[in-house]
């Protein structure tokens, strides 16, 4: 029987570097750390801007309109605690502050007597008594158009990497 038999010598650095892009696609965690990391930075520049991911300005808080300032982030608790985290499936952007999902949905709390809520306005010495309170949505958390192209380039450069030479 008559055959046609290829023998390829000098490959072994190719056959390795393929073996060491597969490894690496294998384990994503730092490239989802890298997205997570652009993702904080992004999050925390709409605190800046006083924005939700799609451009729109947040409501002003009573605060704001009464003493100046920004609204959410009058002691930086909220921005500052904004973080991710990065497994080998993906990465979550978040805060573990209480008080986030009340910013980023909004929320009516009422009260739970009779008795109402009371509270005082900022700049004002009386009390105020009412059965409920409306805060507005002030979303800062998600992806802006932004987000998703920074996303693309991560991806792009990390999969360059793989596949580069050194």
């Amino acid at each position: 029987m008559t055959g046609i038999r290829i023998d390829v010598t000098g490959a072994e650095d190719a056959i390795a570097r393929l073996g060491e892009a597969a490894a690496r696609l294998d384990n994503p965690m730092s490239l989802y750390n890298d997205i997570g990391a652009a993702l904080v930075v992004s999050t925390q520049a709409r605190f800046e801007r006083e924005e939700d991911p799609q451009g729109n300005p947040w409501p002003p808080s009573i605060r704001k309109l009464v003493e100046g300032g920004r609204t959410l982030s009058d002691t930086l608790g909220l921005v500052n605690s904004i973080t991710h985290e990065a497994s080998q499936e993906g990465v979550a952007v978040g805060t573990n502050k209480i008080s986030a999902a009340v910013h980023q949905f909004g929320a009516t709390i009422k009260a739970k007597t009779a008795k109402g809520l009371r509270f005082r306005l900022p700049g004002d010495n009386d009390f105020r008594i009412v059965q409920q309170v409306t805060i507005p949505a002030r979303p800062f958390l998600g992806l802006d158009t932004d987000d998703e192209n920074a996303i693309e380039h991560i991806v792009s450069d990390w999969l360059s990497s793989t596949f580069d030479e050194d």
